[in-house]
C-alpha cells in the first residue's frame, strides 16, 4: 500500500523551492510557524484566500510567484532552514521516545476517535474531543510515540453556522475539495484507491481509505462516499454526528470494525488500541472475533484484546453516552455475534447499563467491560466517573472503581501565538536553548518572569487588536454580500473598543454550559457594560449541535441580546466558531470566562490555550480548572447546580468578581499605562498553566502509566504483568449483569 502525491499538478513549482509541495502535504507545517511563513511569503493573498491551506495555495499560485521567490535569497536562506528542520525532524531516532524507550520500537498505538481538529483546512471536527485527538496526534509526533490513528473523512465536515437577523442558527454545508486539501489517496496493490469492505455486516458496507500525515504520525480516513456502496450507506461519513440514531450506529460500526478492518488490509501491527471515546469501541469486537478465528481460546482472546485496549471517556453527561435500541443492533449484529461465540442474551449484555438495565447497548458500559485500562480526563471527572460508573463493579466502592484520570492537555506549538513565542525565545533562549522541545518542564518557565512587564503587555494589546480586525473583516465581508440591518453590525462585533476589558466565551453551546449566564440581571450586566470609567465587553461564540433545539434557542437569545442598544454594541457574537477563530480568540480577550454547572465539566480545554498565552481564567471550579487553579493565575468560584434560583446565585457571584476584583485590576494603570499588577498574573497563568496542561505531559502520562502495560498484554498473559514497573491498578473485570 502506498500514498502518492500528484507531482505532476505541481509542474509549475521551480526544482529549487518542489520541496513545498512534500511539505504542504504533512501538517508539520501547521504548528510550526516559521514553515507556514514560507507559503504566506510566497503570496500572501492567496495564502489568505486559500484560508491557509498550502495544496490549495499552491494550484492556485501563478508561476510567476515562484519564479520570484526561487530568485530571492531572503526566501531560499528561509526555505533551506524550514526543509533541513522538517527532515531532521522526520527522523524518528531523535525523539523522546526513541531516547526514553531504546528497543521498544514494537510498542505502537492504533489511536481511534470519531473526530479529529488539526487545522481548519481539513475540517473533520465538531469541537473538543476533534481538537484533543489532534493536539494528541501532534505529541505523538513531536514525542516520536509510535502512533497511527484511524477517524473518519467527512465530506461535509460538522457544519458552518449561519446566524440570521433573529438570531437562529442556520447550518450551511460546505463540501472539502479532497483534491485540494492535504490529503492523500491511499492506492493499493491494483493501483487504485484502496477499499476494504466492513466484515460480517449486511448488506455489505464499504469504505475508501485516505491518508493524512501528521509530522511522524499517519491518520488513516474512512470514506463510505464511493460506488461500491448502497445510496443510504453513502452517507455514512458526510458529516458528524448524524442526528438520526441507526446513522449514527452505522457511523460508529464503520469506525470501529471497519477502522479494524482497514489497519489489517494495510499490514499495521500494532500492540494496543486507544480509543477517545465510545464511537470507535466497535473496534474491541473486530480484534476479538480475529483472535478467536485464529483459534485463540476464548478466555485467552478476551483477555488479550482487554489487556490490549485503553478507554478515555470524556463526559459525565448521561446524554452524550450513545445507546442504541436492541432491535436496532439485532438488525446489524445478530449475524456478528455468533461469530464471538456467543448468544445474543450474552452480547447484549456486554452494552447493559446497571442504571437503567434492558435500555438497549451502551457504548461506554461496553468499552468499559472490554478495556482494562480506562481513565478520565480530569481528576474531578475521574472521581464522578467512579461515582458514575461503580455498578460495573458492583462489589467495589466508589473510591476502588479502576478509573483512573489523566488530565488533558493542548498541544503548545500549535496554540501558542507566535509572538508570545518570540517573547519566549528572546528571555528563554539564553538559558534554555532547546525549551521548545521541553516546554512540559515547569522549572524553564520561571523565566518568565524576567520578560518587562511592559512588552508582554504590548504584545497582548497587539494580539487583542488582530482578533478585533478579525471580527470586523469578518463582519465587513458578510455585510457585503447580504446588506444586513444596523444591528446586527453591532451583534457581531463591529463596535467592539480595543481599550475596554475583554471577556470571552466560546464552546459548544448546551444548555450545561451555561452560555447564559452572564444574562440573568441584566440590570446590573447593564451596569457593568456601560460602566462609564471602567467599561467591559463580552464576546461570545459557538455552534449548537444541529440537532439541539435548547442550545439554539440560548444562542438566539444572546444573539437578541448583542441586538439590544441598550447594551451599546459591547456584546457581540462571532459566527462560525472554529478552530481559526479559536486561535484568535484565546489569543486576543483579556478574560476567558467558562460557568458549566458543577460536574458537568469533564476537562475543557480552551482555558488551557488562553492561560498559556497570557489571557486569565474566570471558570466555575469543575473539570481541569480545579486544578489549575492558584488564587493568582485567574478566578475561581464553586457553582451550583441549576436548582430553583440558584442560576441567579452562580450570576451574582460572577457580577461580583467582575465588578469588584477584575475589572478594577485590569484599569489599575501606572503612569507607564501598563496594569503591573494584571501582569503578573499574566504571568502567572502562563508558568502554572503552560507546562502542566500540555499535550507533552498527558501523553507522557499514557506512555508512562499505560502503554508499557499494554504491551506487556500483548506479548501474552496477564500474569507476565507482575513486578512491571508503572502498571497502573486495574481491579478486577467488570461485572454484567
Amino acid at each position: 500500500m502506498k500514498t502518492e502525491i500528484p507531482y505532476d499538478r505541481f509542474a509549475h513549482v521551480p526544482e529549487r523551492i518542489f520541496g513545498l509541495v512534500d511539505l504542504a502535504y504533512n501538517l508539520w507545517w501547521s504548528w510550526h510557524s516559521s514553515a507556514s511563513v514560507l507559503f504566506k511569503m510566497l503570496n500572501r493573498a492567496e495564502w489568505k484566500m486559500s484560508r491557509h491551506n498550502p495544496v490549495r495555495m499552491l494550484l492556485d499560485t501563478p508561476p510567476r510567484f515562484f519564479e520570484r521567490a526561487a530568485a530571492n535569497p531572503e526566501y531560499l536562506r528561509r526555505y533551506d532552514i524550514i526543509m533541513h528542520r522538517f527532515k531532521e525532524y522526520m527522523v524518528p531516532g531523535t525523539s523522546w521516545f526513541a531516547q526514553h524507550y531504546p528497543g521498544r520500537a514494537p510498542l505502537t498505538i492504533a489511536y481511534l476517535s470519531s473526530e479529529f481538529g488539526l487545522h481548519h483546512s481539513l475540517p473533520l471536527y465538531a469541537g473538543g474531543l476533534g481538537i484533543l485527538a489532534g493536539d494528541h496526534v501532534k505529541s505523538s509526533s513531536d514525542l516520536g510515540v509510535p502512533t497511527v490513528a484511524v477517524g473518519f473523512m467527512y465530506a461535509e465536515g460538522y457544519l458552518h453556522q449561519h446566524i440570521e437577523g433573529d438570531g437562529w442558527q442556520k447550518n450551511v454545508a460546505e463540501i472539502l475539495d479532497r483534491d485540494a486539501a492535504p490529503v492523500l489517496r491511499v492506492i493499493g496493490d491494483d493501483g487504485k484507491q484502496l477499499v476494504v469492505q466492513v466484515p460480517l455486516i449486511e448488506p455489505p458496507i464499504y469504505v475508501a481509505v485516505w491518508k493524512v500525515q501528521v509530522g511522524r504520525v499517519p491518520l488513516y480516513l474512512l470514506d463510505t462516499h464511493i460506488d461500491e456502496n448502497l445510496p443510504e450507506n453513502r452517507s455514512i461519513s458526510h458529516r458528524l454526528y448524524l442526528k438520526e440514531l441507526e446513522c449514527r450506529l452505522r457511523q460508529e460500526l464503520v469506525l470501529g470494525i471497519g477502522g479494524r478492518k482497514v489497519l489489517h488490509a494495510l499490514g499495521v501491527d500494532y500492540s494496543a488500541m486507544h480509543l477517545n471515546e465510545g464511537h470507535s469501541a466497535f473496534a474491541i469486537l473486530e480484534r476479538l472475533r480475529e483472535r478467536l478465528a485464529s483459534g485463540m481460546p476464548r478466555e485467552e482472546a478476551l483477555e488479550r484484546v482487554r489487556g490490549t485496549s485503553v478507554f478515555t471517556t470524556h463526559t459525565p453527561v448521561p446524554a452524550a453516552h450513545d445507546v442504541f435500541p436492541e432491535d436496532l443492533m439485532a438488525k446489524y449484529f445478530r449475524n456478528y455475534c455468533s461469530s464471538l461465540g456467543l448468544t445474543w442474551d450474552e452480547f447484549m449484555a456486554l452494552g447493559d447499563d446497571p442504571h437503567n438495565p434492558g435500555a438497549g447497548f451502551n457504548m461506554t458500559a461496553f468499552a468499559l467491560r472490554m478495556s482494562r485500562f480506562h481513565n478520565g480526563v480530569s481528576q474531578k471527572h475521574g472521581e464522578v466517573a467512579r461515582e458514575m460508573w461503580q455498578p460495573l463493579w458492583p462489589d467495589l466502592t466508589p473510591r476502588e472503581v479502576p478509573i483512573d484520570a489523566i488530565t488533558n492537555g493542548v498541544h503548545v506549538p500549535t496554540w501558542l501565538n507566535h509572538r508570545i513565542e518570540g517573547l519566549f525565545d528572546r528571555y528563554m533562549d539564553p538559558v534554555h536553548p532547546n525549551w521548545r522541545e521541553d516546554y512540559d518542564n515547569p522549572i524553564l518557565w520561571e523565566v518568565v518572569d524576567e520578560i518587562p512587564d511592559e512588552e508582554l503587555w504590548r504584545e497582548h494589546q497587539w494580539l487583542k487588536m488582530k482578533l478585533f480586525a478579525r471580527i470586523r473583516d469578518r463582519k465587513r465581508r458578510k455585510w457585503a454580500n447580504l446588506r444586513e440591518e444596523p444591528a446586527n453590525l453591532a451583534a457581531e462585533g463591529l463596535m467592539l473598543d480595543t481599550s475596554a476589558l475583554t471577556i470571552g466565551f466560546a464552546r459548544r453551546f448546551a444548555e450545561y454550559k451555561r452560555a447564559d449566564l452572564i444574562f440573568e440581571d441584566l440590570d446590573r450586566l447593564d451596569r457593568i457594560v456601560n460602566n462609564r470609567w471602567r467599561p467591559v465587553q463580552f464576546i461570545f461564540a459557538g455552534k449548537a449541535h444541529p440537532a439541539d433545539e435548547p442550545g439554539k434557542r440560548i444562542l438566539q437569545k444572546i444573539y437578541q441580546y448583542c441586538q439590544d442598544p441598550r447594551f451599546g454594541g459591547r456584546i457581540a457574537f462571532v459566527e462560525d466558531y472554529g478552530e481559526q477563530i479559536a486561535r484568535y480568540m484565546v489569543h486576543g480577550v483579556d478574560v476567558w470566562m467558562n460557568t458549566p454547572v458543577p460536574l458537568m465539566e469533564a476537562s475543557g480545554t480552551s482555558g488551557m490555550k488562553a492561560g498559556m498565552n497570557g489571557v486569565l481564567n474566570l471558570s466555575v471550579l469543575d473539570g481541569w480548572w480545579i486544578e489549575g487553579y492558584n488564587g493568582r493565575n485567574g478566578w475561581g468560584f464553586e457553582g451550583r447546580a441549576p436548582y430553583a434560583g440558584e442560576n441567579r446565585a452562580d450570576a451574582e457571584v460572577l457580577y461580583d468578581l467582575i465588578e469588584n476584583e477584575i475589572s478594577p485590576l485590569y484599569y489599575s494603570r501606572t503612569m507607564d499605562d501598563v496594569p503591573h499588577r494584571w501582569v503578573r498574573m499574566m504571568k502567572e497563568s502562563m508558568k502554572s498553566i503552560t507546562p502542566q496542561y500540555c499535550s507533552h505531559r498527558m501523553l507522557k502520562e499514557y506512555v508512562t502509566r499505560y502503554y508499557p502495560s499494554v504491551c506487556m498484554y500483548a506479548a501474552g498473559p496477564a500474569r507476565q504483568l507482575a513486578g512491571v514497573e508503572g502498571v497502573c491498578p486495574t481491579g478486577p473485570e467488570p461485572g454484567v449483569r
